[in-house]
Order: structure tokens, then sequence, then C-alpha cells
């Protein structure tokens, strides 16, 4: 289902998602639960200290979770119970980061999912986990 966008970021593949058309990660890897995107840091992206905004991590992962659902191949749309993240080190304006996602449990009406974020140098930036649950809502 997203073979076809592997290598595009989220505007060129023109996403549903408006917060993903703004973020602008490209799709590197997609599987049944487990995607990786790669994302450059932009200074729109960075708070005052010219390193990655929490919450731009925290969307990002958000995001990317949220990308991974589809893959399951459920009707309905999924939506965070929570969001659990401990950020570890900086993301730095100018380097491409990574976040990959792996499903933990896709239970009949929630999915529990994981997600890590690497900096270049493959050191982890942050690591999160999520439960979400399905509802009627259509996608």
């Amino acid at each position: 289902m997203f073979e076809h966008i592997i290598g595009k970021t989220a505007q060129e593949a023109n996403s549903p998602s408006p917060w993903g058309r703004l973020l602008n990660p490209t799709l590197i890897a997609a599987d049944k639960g487990n995607f990786t995107v790669s994302l450059l840091v932009r200074e729109e992206l960075t708070n005052p200290g010219g390193i990655m905004h929490g919450g731009a991590i925290a969307g990002l992962i958000d995001e990317v979770i949220g990308m991974s659902t589809f893959s399951l191949g459920k009707p309905g749309f999924y939506v965070a119970m929570n969001l659990n993240i401990d950020f570890l080190r900086p993301g730095v304006l100018g380097e491409t980061i990574r976040a990959t996602t792996s499903i933990i449990k896709d239970g009949r009406n929630v999915a529990h999912f994981e997600c890590h974020v690497y900096n270049q140098d493959k050191k982890l930036i942050a690591k999160a986990t999520s439960n979400l649950m399905l509802t009627q809502i259509q996608k």
C-alpha cells in the first residue's frame, strides 16, 4: 500500500495529513506496522537553543506511528491514547534524522507501537511508546 511512495516526501506523496505535509519527512521503508522515515532538521523545527524542539520530535513520532497504523489494514481510524517519550540527546539543525516504528501488539481495538529516533551518527535521540485505539471514524 505504501511501496509506491517510498523515497518520496510527504508533500510529493500528497499525504492526507496536513501535519505530515508540514513536517515533510521522506518515507524510507514500509512494512506492516514497521515504518522508517527521514527528516531534515530545519530551522522552523528548532527551539531558541538551535536544537530540534521537543514538540517537533513528538510530532514526528506521532506522525510516523500514525502512518504505521494504516498498514494494519483495519477499517476505521486510530487515535492515540497516550504517547510516552524519553528525550535522550538533541537533534541538531541541518542534520537528517530517522524515525523507525515497530508494532509490538496489534489487538482487536488497541495497537501498541514503539518508535526510535536516531541522528546521522545512528545515536538514539528519542524513544517512545504509544497505545492507539481503533475508532469507527473512516479514513
